[in-house]
């Protein structure tokens, strides 16, 4: 370990370097076993006499601290008692303050727990479906290549080969019709909506969403100074006569509305390109799980209906292949083009070019398409499943909205609070099954209460009995 000690503007040398690493020892720095650099080596560092160095040595064995071992040099004493916390001191880290927008962001502690036997959260994907040894051949095959020039920065846009698949994928199974030109590979569709945003508004501007809604967007938003307004949702998706008018940006989730689940209805999706006409507003349709359809014909997205220029198109490989990808993609208007560059470039330059070259492979060789009617199919089954199960099982607790698209499936409750829905979740945790609650995703307010249950992270074998747990709980 790389041992730091400053002697600038010291006087007293030796009972410097005596108190540095005395308090480096007792900080717990250096612990019990750890060796101190060689005499004649640290003195040449420190560019003073070996005699120095020797006197704090010296002072920190007679004292018990370290200990000499002919042949192993001098290390940290072995019997020395627990280390004591540093005392606290005043730094620059204690009086700076973040902005109080920080402090309303919860950390999604839910996304980063351990996988649990009966996995009901929202936003997973099965790992088990991941066609693991197809990717690692793909990646070998690009670190070899990468081995064999000079490794350079890449375009911000991203890897014009993924660019191209990209396009190619949107343009078959969305018919998104799109070049290359207008793609840009993101660090998930996490980072594409705070790029989209830097690149569009000022702090201070409106931008409205779907209320239930998908809070991470909401704290991006926020965190940028906007002003973040909910707007109301039903059965056709979300209410256009309600987006407040000063509005500068619609975000929303067309195909598969987060978290409800309904898709907005065609004179719905008209009706919100006709108001961001005449209000001069920028429509982002986040399309984050429509590759997997179960029924009814494909809902064009927005950008497919969009014939000014008006809607930014976000995908994402989060849902499809695995979140922690972490590979998302923007379809942005020419106009807005090289300013999404410049944004992206700002911000972290370009995604890994590794994983996007890998990606690009995987994608123009077929396994893209290979694994999504493979988990599309798997998929169905556990959407059938849950669903048969809720209207059999909860009827008397909880309605069923209606969905044929994605990962996930909402209830809502028929007499419960919000409170009460709490209730049964905590003491579902308890018993081992994990479970969303609708209430946590309101914008302006609570949101609705009911469950949000996802089935991309559950074994098919395994729902029916994480349901009947699930169960118990109401009537704990």
């Amino acid at each position: 370990m790389e041992l730091h000690i400053s002697l600038v503007g010291r006087k007293d040398l030796s009972g410097e370097i005596y108190r540095q690493l005395r308090r480096a020892i007792l900080d717990g720095q250096l612990r019990p076993g750890d060796p101190l650099p060689p005499s004649r080596e640290l003195a040449r560092r420190l560019m003073v006499s070996r005699t120095t160095v020797t006197g704090a040595y010296d002072r920190l064995a007679g004292e018990g601290f370290v200990t000499a071992r002919v042949g192993a040099g001098t290390v940290v004493s072995a019997h020395l008692a627990p280390r004591r916390s540093r005392p606290k001191s005043k730094r620059i880290g204690d009086t700076l303050r973040a902005r109080p927008v920080w402090d309303a962001i919860r950390m999604p502690t839910a996304i980063f727990a351990q996988p649990c036997r009966f996995d009901f959260r929202s936003g997973l994907s099965d790992a088990a479906l991941f066609p693991h040894a197809a990717w690692r051949r793909l990646m070998a095959r690009q670190l070899r290549s990468e081995a064999k020039g000079t490794i350079v920065y890449d375009t911000p846009a991203g890897n014009r080969r993924l660019r191209e698949a990209i396009a190619r994928h949107i343009g078959v199974s969305r018919g998104v019709e799109t070049s290359a030109d207008d793609v840009i590979v993101t660090n998930g569709a996490q980072q594409a909506l705070d790029v989209i945003a830097r690149v569009l508004l000022s702090a201070g501007d409106q931008i409205a969403m779907e209320d239930p809604g998908y809070f991470p967007a909401r704290w991006a938003f926020a965190a940028l100074g906007l002003r973040v307004r909910g707007v109301a949702v039903d059965r056709d998706g979300l209410d256009v006569d309600a987006i407040p008018k000063r509005a500068r940006a619609v975000y929303v989730t067309p195909s598969h509305q987060f978290p409800l689940g309904m898709s907005m209805s065609l004179s719905r999706r008209l009706a919100l390109l006709a108001w961001a006409d005449r209000h001069n507003t920028a429509v982002i349709e986040d399309d984050y799980d429509s590759e997997f359809r179960f029924g009814d014909r494909p809902i064009e997205p927005l950008r497919m209906l969009d014939t000014t220029g008006r809607v930014i198109y976000v995908g994402s490989f989060s849902k499809t292949l695995l979140p922690t990808l972490r590979l998302g993609f923007i379809v942005a208007p020419p106009s807005l083009r090289e300013a999404v560059h410049k944004a992206k470039l700002l911000t972290d330059w370009h995604t890994s070019t590794t994983m996007q070259a890998t990606l690009a492979h995987f994608i123009d060789g077929g396994g893209f398409a290979r694994h999504i009617r493979k988990a599309r199919e798997i998929y169905r089954v556990r959407h059938r499943t849950i669903a048969a199960v809720l209207a059999r099982d909860f009827a008397d607790h909880l309605t069923v909205v209606p969905s044929t698209t994605g990962l996930h499936i909402a209830a809502l409750a028929r007499t419960a609070s919000a409170d009460q829905i709490g209730v049964a979740v905590r003491r579902a945790s308890e018993i081992g099954v994990a479970v969303h609650q609708l209430s946590r995703f309101g914008v302006d307010s609570q949101g609705p209460p009911g469950l949000l249950l996802g089935y991309g992270a559950i074994p098919t074998a395994r729902i029916e009995d994480g349901l009947r747990r699930l169960r118990s709980c109401f009537y704990h």
